[in-house]
């Protein structure tokens, strides 16, 4: 089974302030309700820890192209079982504005299983962290 949760905000700066804010992992810990840290190089194909929602994942980065997009893997345990695409997009609106996305595809043997959860509590995680980056950028 899969499954995928999409969600976006509009933010009144360029792809490049946002990126900043977005990649700065070191200061997730003052602003970010969602993601507590990622220490250590981010770089396509490492290995990164990522502190969220209590648990530690260490996902691969797949994509890190530099105002733009910001994507991993990670799986629980074992490849198949529960496993998840996240995603970070910058799209720029060509009006000093960007459009923030962040979405997560989510597969494997547990999604049926998390499906409500994923629904109730990682959704309302992503709209809380979008806000919380939204007044990040726009207040510095």
């Amino acid at each position: 089974m899969q499954k995928e949760i999409t969600t976006e905000v509009q933010i009144a700066a360029t792809s490049s302030q946002v990126w900043e804010v977005l990649t700065d992992f070191d200061s997730y810990s003052e602003w970010n309700p969602f993601i507590k840290s990622i220490p250590g190089e981010v770089k396509v194909g490492n290995i990164i820890k990522a502190e969220l929602g209590g648990m530690t994942f260490k996902p691969e980065v797949l994509v890190y192209e530099e105002n733009k997009e910001f994507k991993w893997i990670g799986k629980l345990l074992f490849k198949g079982l529960f496993d998840g695409e996240h995603r970070f997009q910058l799209m720029d609106n060509s009006d000093g504005t960007t459009t923030f996305i962040q979405s997560e595809k989510f597969s494997g043997l547990l999604v049926r299983l998390f499906a409500k959860k994923l629904d109730r509590e990682t959704k309302g995680d992503f709209v809380a962290m979008n806000e919380a980056l939204k007044k990040r950028v726009e207040g510095s």
